[in-house]
């Protein structure tokens, strides 16, 4: 039964993807209507897409949002729709989309930049504004992960929902709950691939637990993979994806090992930078192939900004809701992640 669990899984992966697939040919011209999956990367003049498997470049304004249903038409091209015009936008309306954007409308009012654009990539992976020298830094120093909601904030909502709901709730509820507020942080964030992957792994871990089953996360990481690629093929070849898979399998199978090689480092960082440089093995190949460079010094600058994470997405989620109802006091809250957002810009600039 196991073995045939797992044939079917692959093989219901490999249907759905070449049944799906778009086939396009050179010079075709194309209308293309679809629900946008991605938070848009913004930049002086233009946004950048991904939309049914092509990369696509529109003019910046009028602005897009993930969930917004749009209607596009270009003419194919090695990969990406040329000449891409915006034919027809509807946006999505909806409360946590709302809750969405007011957060980071309320960053921009409450932080001067690039703090808002960084706080904003940190907790919620909305990139979109960050400003380009800033996206150039750290895509240099191997640190733009970080401003893209992974695997590693879910776990942090997931601890600390779980953390806080058992002070007040038997451990089974506070599961439930801990549950429910991952997805609605998954929604909430976009529903990046990478987002989703760790969404769906935590929800196999939290089930285990619940019926008393032992945990493997490998089983959990194929699994999740071949779900989320049975129900979006197209994000086989997202590399959101691609490298949070990649980096957890790496984790997977280095952390252990390089964290009894460098225990010589102070405790204080020696976790941070074994996971760092374990990720990386995995996932330096693929940055040089796409990004054409790598920096040597990553796993190092990674582990120096790493420790600022978790409180800045804390500091940000709390004060995003908060300041929705009570504006002084989110803001005053935002305010307590300055000088961490100070120290991370400041590293990744110096190592730039």
């Amino acid at each position: 039964m196991r073995y045939l669990f797992w044939f079917l899984l692959i093989t219901a992966f490999i249907i759905r993807y070449f049944t799906t697939r778009p086939l396009y040919k050179e010079g075709q011209r194309v209308r293309i209507s679809a629900i946008l999956r991605q938070e848009p990367l913004r930049f002086s003049y233009y946004q950048k897409i991904n939309l049914a498997g092509l990369k696509i470049y529109l003019p910046k304004f009028p602005e897009i949002y993930y969930g917004d249903e749009l209607v596009v038409e270009g003419v194919i091209g090695k990969g990406e729709l040329a000449n891409a015009v915006l034919i027809a936008k509807k946006e999505e309306v909806n409360v946590l989309s709302a809750i969405r954007k007011n957060i980071i409308a309320f960053f921009q009012k409450s932080l001067s930049e690039p703090h808002a654009s960084l706080l904003a990539g940190i907790s919620l992976g909305a990139k979109g504004s960050l400003p380009k020298n800033l996206w150039d830094n750290l895509i240099n120093t191997g640190t733009a992960h970080v401003v893209v909601a992974s695997g590693m904030n879910v776990s942090l909502v997931a601890s600390f929902l779980i953390g806080f709901l058992v002070l007040f709730l038997n451990r089974r509820l506070a599961l439930v709950l801990a549950l429910a507020g991952i997805w609605i942080y998954s929604l909430i964030t976009g529903f990046d691939a990478p987002i989703v992957r760790a969404a769906v792994m935590g929800s196999i871990a939290f089930t285990a637990q619940e019926l008393g089953r032992l945990y493997s996360a490998w089983r959990a990481l194929v699994i999740s993979g071949l779900m989320l690629l049975i129900i979006v093929p197209e994000w086989i070849s997202d590399l959101g994806f691609v490298l949070s898979f990649v980096a957890t399998a790496s984790i997977l199978i280095f952390q252990k090992r390089i964290t009894k090689i460098v225990s010589f480092i102070p405790k204080l960082l020696r976790g941070d930078f074994s996971t760092s440089l374990a990720a990386q093995i995995g996932v330096s190949p693929i940055l040089f192939v796409t990004f054409g460079q790598f920096n040597l010094l990553s796993p190092l600058i990674n582990a120096m900004v790493l420790w600022t994470i978790p409180l800045i997405t804390v500091l940000g989620m709390v004060g995003g809701l908060v300041g929705l109802v009570f504006p002084f006091v989110g803001r005053l809250i935002l305010l307590l992640s300055l000088p961490l957002t100070t120290f991370f810009i400041g590293v990744v600039r110096v190592f730039n």
